[in-house]
Formats: structure tokens, C-alpha cells, sequence
């Protein structure tokens, strides 16, 4: 069976191997070489060094060389590997169709699936699809990459097609077998006993005549029952389905859109909207078909108590109107069914003012529920009655019913989270209708000056939703005790009662319905007697049920009528422009954009927030009052979007870049000039941010957030900062950050150590659902403020007459003292400085030397620390303070990216960019 994990992680195929790039040839490390032999020839006189020039152009040729090896044996790995990696993945497909073949197969049973397979056998409550045979179909597996190799692709066409697999139709479009011979009748046998075997007498009848090859059709037990789809073999017939039998392809039905056409065994081609597949279909003979025909007669007749046909299917639009429709609210008398007496009639008004419906699955309880909602619908305006229903089991019974206008919500998604807001918004509900009582000084809703619908809140499988949150029996016990005055009803479906529904509840709903029961204890406690378990099962006992009032000596037996879509159609028509008012809010969407957010003009706007406990979703949002923002969330939970949003926002904005470079001249500039009153300081990733910097530099901008943070009050600011995980240095920060927005965190544990309630803890929640001081929030999506960034700045060259240069020994320092030979700037040694300090009579002098060198010369480092130029490497970050004889940290420098440090006089140091033998602008950063 193909699992979630298959389609969770797609197959990934390496790319193709792509050579290189060919590296430069070695100018450099080639020239050195023969300088060097001239310079030794010059100094020893000795010819035999000039044999060193040599040198130059051997390592020139040797790299070359180098990275053409190097190339070959690349390509042989790469090679290797993907075919190894190939082999894999086309093993991991031959398995992956193995279990997704078993799982169509399992879903789509043919007539030796559901033979073999007991539980296969009338599986479908509703008609499903009809497989007509074997063939290639699309699979779900999905194969990523290979870009650019041959095989891949030929691998990825290969993993795309499932072969073997049923292809399957919609019999509601018709199909018709076309061909002569033993072939084609048995093909058609085949469809037609497959549809019998998936589903069930009552789901499916068979109408019509049934005619030559077809009479052995006549044992099957869906020819007995009045119930479900109209099934016919012959295209004359009105029917909701057609399989048919056709000569040829001239004889094909007009309504039949699925054509197989059966030219020899074992072949067959399905044409359906153009398009032609060939399948193996699967053939069943005369003899087989009438001994499965018998079986399901004779299963039909053990399980199902069909041995004719029960009582034709009751239509609700056929039930007459009841008189007290229109008396106002104190009446919701209506018919549902027919009793032995004629229209069976409920009022939840006079009768209630609760009722509990009891039946097992396959009864008919929720086509109760959803007749008995309709025929309200119909005989009531919306200023009479509303609904509200849910489903706690998160099916789809109700969601026919969410286009009444008297439907003010169905709730389906009853997870905790979604219980609980349930729970609130009820709550919400008592307190709205206690405060209009309250305001009219009425006592109940019969009072004429008070303007209230009644409510009925309709839950099917209410067992269910009291075994997940039983703390909600205090609630509906409570309800159900104050409901008559409130004008709130509830109706209550479940498949058990003993044991489910206590006491202090069933004393409080008079009405009972009970459809078939299992265990006759159940019939006792719903109607008083044991019939409702005496209800035969199967077809002729769904939609039977037992209706007992408050007055009733016996419950009253009746046929409850079947609500279909034309007369949901009617009410909606009816009652066009008479919606009623939504008291009752949807939960959050999964997306909100920032444009539809009402937000006052000193409010920056976060999200909508919801607040069942007041029935409204309004604007969430910051004011500069609030100082501060911090916000929690695990990876993809929407951390930068919170940060996006505020920015666009902003009249002024500090953003702190990820760059750590530039992160660390933003916050300095912040913290030593204060920012103008209504800037927003806005870091992301601030664990990130202070993991990226040495434990000095860490610490010192913490303490800079830390000060930014405090003094927000007094300069009129907003800071908000975003992290992953707030401990250690960060949770510092962020706990001087007076609100606290926590976004989805990866477990409970990790929801808690934010600060956040276990109660409020969501598995699974969408990308931005955030608690914001306890509140559910949708965090808005805006777009990234454009950020105007200064262009690469250009390498530093010195332009003081005398500079000093601290550079450890290396490229960086050679490329930058030859570039600044080039500009024009004499280049002395330390030493020859100390011997000779008049070389500086003539334009710019550069004098340098490690730090070593400087250190033992520290009277001259001295005076052009405080008089001249000093340029140290940032390579020497480590004897800067020695050097400087400063405890202040310098500007951040990224290791290896060429900056060094320039104090002007001892001035405050600055951050300056090197010369580079290649300057590329992905090297390049801004300074300060």
C-alpha cells in the first residue's frame, strides 16, 4: 500500500556531471619564480640562479595538468555514482508501484478482488467507481532532478506510468461493452456483477428488463430492493446507471460515454472523451455469474433481511404542510416522516425544548438529522430559527445544509483546538443572549420585546465528541438546563446512549428519537422498550424510527422521509436575501494578506485575530506604546513574514541585515546616535544573528539589543526581534521585550518553554497561526520592503603622507602592498623606516610590518598611532588591543574577505577594504 512517507519524499536522481570551471592560469605564483631568480642573480652574481626562473612556467604547466586530472577523476566518481544512485531509485519505484498497485487494487476491487476479500463485498455505502480492467495509469510518485542525463529522464517517464493498475470510471457516465461473442458477454457479466459486489442492495437496484444473455442478472439481490440508484442493462431504460451491450460501435447508446470495445479475449480498448487506453479486462462465465448472483442473494437475505422489497423511498416534499408553521417562535412544529396515523409531527418547542436521536451507523440517523433541519428550514424564516451543526467526527454529512440561510455555521474541525473554540464560542453565545434578555428586562425569548431567533444546535456522534473532551458534558449539561429561556435547542445524535449521556443531561431532553439500536438497553433508555433494537436491519429497516414525546405512553413507529437536493434548493430559494446574521465565526483562514486588515492610523497591524469568546475576528496589531515584539516560532513557522509585515508598515525602519557585517554597523549606529522617535528596529533570526559572531562581539551587540530594548519608551520606538529558540543570551533580550507572539514551535515541550500555554499548542498549524498574549492571530503576508543598499565600496589606498601597516604575511597583504605600489605609494619595511625615518621627505610612504615587527618597535608605533595614519589587518584581530592599546572592540570584520582596521590620529577605528588580486563583488561588503 503505497504510505504518506511516499508521497511525503519524492525520489531525487542526481543532475548530470558538469566539469569545472577551468581555473586562471597561475600568473602570479608562475612571475615569482623568475623575479626571484633575477633578484638572486643580482645579489650572488651566480648564473646557476637564473636556472630558478624555471620554475615559473613548470607550475604553470603542472596546474594545468593538475586540473585536467583532477577533471577526469571527478567524472569517473560522478559517473559512479549516479548510476549507483540510478539503480536505487529504479529499485525504490519497481517497489513503490508494487505498493501502490496493491492499494488501487484494495480501493478498486475487480470481481476476483472482491470474491476472494470478504470485507470487500458491499464496502460502499454510495456507488463508487467501476474498474474496467487492467492497464497504465498515472502514478503518484513523484522523481526529482536528473537534469541534464539521459537516463534519468528515461527513469523519471518510467516511474510516471503505474502499469497493472485498474483503470477505473464513473458509472453514472454510462458504459456500454461493444463486441460479438462469448468475449464481450463475459466482459459485460463482469462490470455488472462488480458493481453488485461493491455495492449494496439499497445503494444500487436493478430496473428494467433483462433480456437474453442477461437474465441471470434476475438472481441478484439489488432486483428485490426499492431503495438507491437505478441500475439498467439496456440504454432504454431510465436509469441513473447504464451498463450496456452493443454490437458494434454503430449501435452505441447515445447517453453511454465510457465505449469498451472487446475484439479478442484478453484485450479490450476504453474510449472515453476522445481519448483510448487498452486494458486487459477481466471476464467472467455464465456459470460464475450465477452462482455469485445466488451468493449475494443468499448474504443479502442473512444480513440484510432482503427478501422483497420494502416500502418505496418517502420524499419530504411529498408531507403536507403543518398547521403551526406560522404562529412565530413559540412553535417549530414539523413533519419529517409518516406514522401509522398519517404525518408524524414534532415540535422542539412544545415537545423539547431538547431531543436526542439514537441509531447505529447504516440507520438512517443522519438523513433524519438532515430532514428534520430542512423541513425547519422550510416552514421558518431566519428570524424564527437559526442552526448551528457539527460534526465532531469531521465528516460531511452537513455540508449539503451550509448554503441555508438559517445555517449561521457547521463545524467540522473538532480537533482540541478546534473543540475549544467550539466551547467558547457557545459560551459567547449564552452571555450575547443573556445580555439581550437582560436589556429588555424579558425573562424568556417569548417575550415580545426581545428580537431573537431561536438556535438549535444539531451534533451528530455526540458520543464521540464527549470520549475526546468530556469536559464538555458540564457545559451541555448546563445548556441543556437553560435552554428553554435562552430560546437554544439541542438535538443531539449518537450511536450509544447507556454509559455516553449522562443522567443529569437525558433529564433534561424530553423528545427522544431512536432509530435501529444494537443493544436494547440503549432502546430502553431513548424510547422505553427494547423495539428500537427489534428494528430489522438492512435497507427495510433504515429510515425506520421511534419518536416518544414527554406525553407519549408508546413511542410512535415512523418512516422518516428523505431530504434530496432539490428541496435544499427550494429553501435557499425561498428564503433569498434572509441569511441570517453569522454569530457564529469560521475559523481563521490559512492566509491572510495585509491589504484586507482595518488597522487605525498608530497601529501596525499583525494578523486577525480571533476571539470566539466575544464572536468577532478583528485586527491584531502593535502600537509604538508597546516598546517591544518578540516572537517565537520553529523553521517555516513565518518568523521573517511577522518581520516583513511590520517593516512595510514602518514610516521609519531599522532592519538588521543578516549579513554580520553590516547587522553589527546597524545596531551601533542605532545605539550611539538614538533613533528618531516612531522608528522600528526589526531583527530576524536574532539567535542566528548573535551564533554568527565571536563570543566578544556577541556579547557587545546583546548588550546593545539589550539597551536598545530598554530606552524604546523614551525614544518612541518599536523593537522586534524573531528567534527559534529563546535561551541563553537571547531569551535575555527578548524578555525585555514587553508582548510576546509565538508562532508553531515543533513539539508541547518546546510551546511551553516560550511561554506559551499547553492548552494552546496546535500540532500541525498552518504556516503564521501565531498566540499573541493568548490570542489566536493569522499572521498577515506582505511583501519585503525594498532595502536601498550602498554600492561596493572601493578598496582603501592610503592618503596620508606617513601610514603604518600591521599585516600578517600572505596573499591579502602582498596583493595589497603591490596594489599600493601601483597607486603611487613608496613601500618601506618596518626596519627600513627605523633606520631611515627621512625616507618620508617625498609623497605617501607606507611603512609595514608584522605585528611582531611593531611590537618590538613600539616607540614608532606609538607615534603613528597617535600622530599619523595605522592600518592593522584584520588577520591580526587577535594582537589588536596589544597593538592599539584600546579595550574597545574595532568594527566587526568578516574573517578572509580582505578588511582591515584604519585609526586616523587615534581616532575610533573604522572598517576599510583591501585591494584583491580579483576583486569580485560577492567579496565585497559595505563599510562602515
Amino acid at each position: 500500500m503505497t504510505t504518506a512517507l511516499d508521497a511525503a519524499e519524492p525520489l531525487v536522481l542526481p543532475d548530470a556531471w558538469e566539469p569545472p570551471a577551468r581555473p586562471p592560469l597561475p600568473l602570479v605564483a608562475s612571475t615569482v619564480p623568475m623575479v626571484g631568480a633575477v633578484v638572486l642573480w643580482a645579489v650572488t652574481g651566480s648564473m646557476l640562479t637564473l636556472w630558478l626562473a624555471a620554475l615559473g612556467p613548470l607550475i604553470a604547466l603542472a596546474s594545468v595538468l593538475d586540473h585536467r586530472r583532477a577533471t577526469r577523476s571527478g567524472r569517473r566518481r560522478a559517473d559512479s555514482a549516479a548510476a549507483g544512485a540510478r539503480r536505487r531509485v529504479a529499485a525504490e519505484i519497481e517497489a513503490r508501484h508494487a505498493r501502490e498497485r496493491a492499494a488501487r487494487w484494495l480501493r478498486h476491487p475487480d470481481v476476483a478482488g472482491a470474491v476472494t476479500a470478504s470485507d470487500a463485498v458491499w464496502r460502499e455505502r454510495e456507488v463508487g467507481g467501476l474498474v474496467i480492467g487492467a492497464g497504465e495509469v498515472a502514478s503518484s510518485i513523484t522523481v526529482a532532478g536528473g537534469r541534464g542525463d539521459q537516463e534519468s529522464t528515461s527513469l523519471r517517464a518510467r516511474a510516471s506510468v503505474l502499469d497493472g493498475a485498474p483503470v477505473v470510471v464513473d458509472p453514472r457516465d454510462g458504459v456500454v461493452v461493444v463486441g460479438q461473442g462469448v468475449a464481450a458477454a463475459a466482459v459485460h457479466r463482469a462490470l455488472v456483477l462488480q458493481l453488485a459486489l461493491t455495492a449494496a442492495p439499497g445503494s444500487v437496484r436493478l430496473v428494467g428488463p433483462l433480456r437474453g444473455g442477461d437474465a441471470w442478472a434476475a438472481e441478484l439481490p439489488h432486483r428485490l430492493v426499492a431503495e438507491g440508484s437505478t441500475l439498467a442493462l439496456a440504454a432504454t431504460a431510465d436509469a441513473d446507471l447504464v451498463i450496456a451491450r452493443a454490437d458494434s460501435s454503430r449501435a452505441r447508446p447515445a447517453r453511454c460515454a465510457v465505449v469498451v470495445r472487446v475484439d479478442a479475449p484478453g484485450t479490450a480498448v476504453v474510449s472515453q472523451a476522445g481519448i483510448d487506453r487498452v486494458v486487459v479486462p477481466e471476464a467472467i462465465a455464465m456459470e460464475q455469474a450465477v452462482w455469485i448472483a445466488r451468493d449475494l442473494a443468499a448474504r443479502a437475505e442473512r444480513t440484510l433481511g432482503v427478501t422483497a422489497a420494502p416500502p418505496a423511498s418517502l420524499s419530504l416534499s411529498s408531507l403536507p404542510a403543518t398547521s403551526r408553521a406560522t404562529q412565530g417562535r413559540d412553535a417549530l412544529e414539523v413533519a419529517f416522516g409518516i406514522g401509522d396515523d398519517g404525518p408524524a409531527l414534532v415540535d422542539l418547542v412544545a415537545d423539547g425544548p431538547h431531543a436526542i436521536v439514537a441509531g447505529i451507523t447504516g440507520s438512517g440517523k443522519s438523513e433524519l438529522l438532515i430532514s428534520w433541519i430542512v423541513a425547519l428550514c422550510a416552514m421558518h424564516s431566519t428570524t424564527q430559527v437559526t442552526f448551528l451543526l457539527a460534526d465532531f467526527k469531521g465528516g460531511s454529512a452537513f455540508e449539503p445544509l451550509a448554503g441555508l440561510p438559517h445555517v449561521v455555521g457547521v463545524v467540522t474541525d473538532l480537533d482540541g483546538g478546534g473543540a475549544r473554540r467550539a466551547l467558547e464560542s457557545l459560551r459567547a453565545e449564552i452571555r450575547r443572549r443573556e445580555g439581550a434578555l437582560a436589556d429588555a428586562g424579558a425573562r424568556d425569548i417569548l417575550d415580545p420585546r426581545v428580537e431573537l431567533p431561536r438556535l438549535v444546535v444539531v451534533v451528530d456522534e455526540f458520543a464521540a465528541l464527549l470520549a475526546d473532551h468530556p469536559e464538555l458534558d458540564v457545559m451541555f449539561t448546563d445548556l441543556a438546563a437553560r435552554g428553554r429561556a435562552l430560546g437554544i435547542h439541542l438535538v443531539l445524535g449518537t450511536q450509544r446512549v447507556t454509559g455516553v449521556v449522562r443522567e443529569r443531561l437525558l433529564a433534561n431532553v424530553p423528545l427522544r428519537l431512536s432509530l435501529r439500536v444494537a443493544d436494547p438497553v440503549d432502546s430502553r433508555t431513548v424510547v422505553g422498550s427494547d423495539a428500537a433494537a427489534r428494528i430489522p436491519g438492512g435497507v427495510a429497516g433504515r429510515g425506520v424510527a421511534l419518536v416518544r414525546r414527554a406525553g407519549d405512553a408508546v413511542p410512535e413507529r415512523v418512516r422518516v422521509a428523505r431530504a434530496d437536493a432539490d428541496d435544499i434548493a427550494r429553501v435557499i430559494e425561498r428564503a433569498a436575501g434572509q441569511r441570517a446574521p453569522r454569530t457564529w465565526l469560521p475559523p481563521l483562514p490559512r492566509r491572510v494578506e495585509l491589504p484586507d486588515l482595518v488597522r487605525a492610523d498608530d497601529e501596525i497591524a499583525l494578523g486577525l485575530a480571533d476571539e470566539p469568546e466575544r464572536q468577532r475576528q478583528v485586527t491584531a496589531g502593535l502600537t509604538l506604546a508597546d516598546r517591544g515584539l518578540a516572537v517565537v516560532g520553529g523553521a517555516g513557522s513565518g518568523l521573517t513574514t511577522v518581520i516583513d509585515v511590520i517593516s512595510a508598515q514602518a514610516d521609519r525602519l531599522v532592519r538588521v541585515p543578516a549579513d554580520l557585517e553590516q547587522a553589527w554597523d546597524a545596531v551601533c549606529r542605532a545605539t550611539d546616535v538614538p533613533v528618531d522617535r516612531g522608528t522600528v528596529v526589526a531583527i530576524d533570526d536574532l539567535d542566528a544573528l548573535l551564533a554568527g559572531f565571536p563570543p566578544e562581539y556577541a556579547q557587545e551587540l546583546r548588550e546593545r539589543l539589550e539597551h536598545l530594548a530598554r530606552t524604546a519608551g523614551a525614544t518612541g520606538s518599536l523593537v522586534v526581534a524573531s528567534a527559534r529558540r529563546p535561551s541563553g543570551p537571547v531569551a535575555r533580550v527578548l524578555d525585555l521585550l514587553p508582548r510576546r507572539l509565538l508562532l508553531p514551535l515543533p513539539s508541547r515541550t518546546d510551546h511551553v518553554a516560550a511561554g506559551g500555554s499547553s492548552e494552546h499548542y496546535l500540532a500541525g498549524a498552518p504556516p503564521g497561526r501565531a498566540r499573541l498574549d493568548g490570542i489566536a492571530v493569522q499572521v498577515a503576508t506582505a511583501p519585503r520592503r525594498p532595502v536601498a543598499l550602498a554600492g561596493p565600496p572601493s578598496p582603501w589606498h592610503p592618503s596620508a603622507p606617513l601610514t603604518g601597516w600591521v599585516g600578517r604575511p600572505g596573499p591579502t597583504s602582498r596583493a595589497a602592498l603591490a596594489a599600493w605600489r601601483t597607486g603611487g605609494v613608496r613601500v618601506v619595511s618596518l626596519d627600513e623606516y627605523v633606520a631611515d625615518p627621512t625616507v618620508t621627505a617625498d609623497g605617501r610612504v607606507l611603512v609595514h610590518g608584522d605585528a611582531d615587527d611593531w611590537q618590538r618597535h613600539w616607540r614608532v608605533l606609538a607615534s603613528l598611532r597617535g600622530d599619523h595614519h595605522l592600518a592593522i589587518d584584520a588577520a591580526c584581530a587577535a594582537e589588536y588591543r596589544v597593538l592599539t592599546a584600546s579595550r574597545a572592540l574595532p568594527p566587526f570584520c568578516h574573517p578572509g574577505r580582505g578588511r582591515a582596521w584604519l585609526i586616523d590620529a587615534g581616532a575610533d577605528a573604522v572598517r576599510v577594504v583591501l585591494p584583491q588580486p580579483d576583486v569580485g563583488s560577492e567579496d565585497v561588503t559595505e563599510s562602515s
